[in-house]
Parts: C-alpha cells; sequence; structure tokens
C-alpha cells in the first residue's frame, strides 16, 4: 500500500505500539483479513482507532492526525495471551435475512474470540474483525465492546445484526448473573 502524501509514514506510534502488535498477533492467528480496535487514550483525548490488514500498512487514527507503520515493523511491545482462533472455512451469507451458514459453533468461536481481543486491548475498547464469505462482497464482521457490556455486533456487508447471547447467559451488561 503506498502512503498517501497527507498519511506520514512512522516507525512507531508509542503508548499504542501494544495495541498495534495485539491486532497484528490476532490477525495472523485466525481466518481474520483485518482487525480494527478503538481504544481510549486517557482523559481529555480522543479515542485512537488502529486498522490493521492483513499485508497491508497499518494505520492509526490519533484523532486530528493519521499515521501509518509498515506491516512488520519491529515494535518492543510484546502481545498479550490471546485465544485460538480456529480456522474456519468462509461462511455463506445473506445480507437481507441476516442468516449465516457454516461450521457448526463456528460464528460463536468467532465472536468469542473478538470478544477477548476486546478485553485484552483494555477496558472502554471496542474489537472488530472482517472475515471473509463465500460471498466477496459481503463480508462478515464480528464486533465487540470490552467486558462483553454490549451485545456483539455481527454485519453482512453493510446490515449490522446483533448476535443473540447463548441459551442460558445472562444479557450483555447484566451484572446480576
Amino acid at each position: 500500500m503506498d502512503a498517501e502524501p497527507d498519511i506520514e509514514m512512522v516507525d512507531s506510534v508509542g503508548e499504542l505500539d501494544r495495541v498495534v502488535v495485539t491486532l497484528r498477533d490476532f490477525l495472523h492467528r485466525s481466518p481474520a483479513a483485518r482487525a480494527i480496535a478503538v481504544v481510549s487514550r486517557g482523559p481529555g483525548k480522543e479515542a485512537a482507532v488502529v486498522d490493521c490488514g492483513r499485508f497491508e500498512a497499518i494505520e492509526v487514527e490519533l484523532g486530528d492526525r493519521t499515521v501509518r507503520l509498515a506491516h512488520d515493523a519491529p515494535l518492543a511491545a510484546e502481545p498479550p495471551p490471546l485465544p485460538d482462533v480456529k480456522p474456519i472455512p468462509p461462511f455463506e451469507v445473506d445480507p437481507e435475512s441476516g442468516e449465516v451458514a457454516g461450521t457448526i459453533g463456528g460464528l460463536e468461536h468467532l465472536a468469542d474470540a473478538v470478544g477477548a481481543l476486546a478485553d485484552a486491548l483494555g477496558p472502554e475498547s471496542v474489537a472488530m474483525a472482517v472475515f471473509a464469505t463465500t460471498d466477496p462482497s459481503n463480508p462478515l464482521s464480528v464486533s465487540c465492546r470490552a467486558g462483553g457490556t454490549e451485545p456483539t455486533v455481527v454485519a453482512i456487508g453493510d446490515r449490522p445484526f446483533e448476535l443473540p447471547p447463548p441459551p442460558g447467559a445472562p444479557p450483555p451488561g447484566d451484572q446480576a448473573a
């Protein structure tokens, strides 16, 4: 990916290096084509958006400034432990009905993995991963907020759907359970 003239190429994003290596690690151990995080940078600062595509430069939005770093940039940060993500064949999807067909338990497995990624990125973080489907014009994305405080959102192309909790599980954000 060639850098646009107004986007600076950098060797590090400082405190966000840990987010970069975490997304890169998740991407390389999963069938995801892209992993994206929205992370808090502290009081008075706009959240950062880190976008890590497979074999693409990593783009980091820092409020009014966007920078890129090489996908294989050597960074001193270490990723936190992440769960194993099993390889899953692409799902068959229907964006009109929201139907997802594929490996039994596959969608829930990916949702759990993206939830664990959000948790690893820290409180107030949101993680999203994009996965290929049998219809290249309608990728499947899974988005989770750290702590499971909101429902998992699955999108087919640009159509979002809330993933219902597993049978017997408390609703997201229900602390009484």
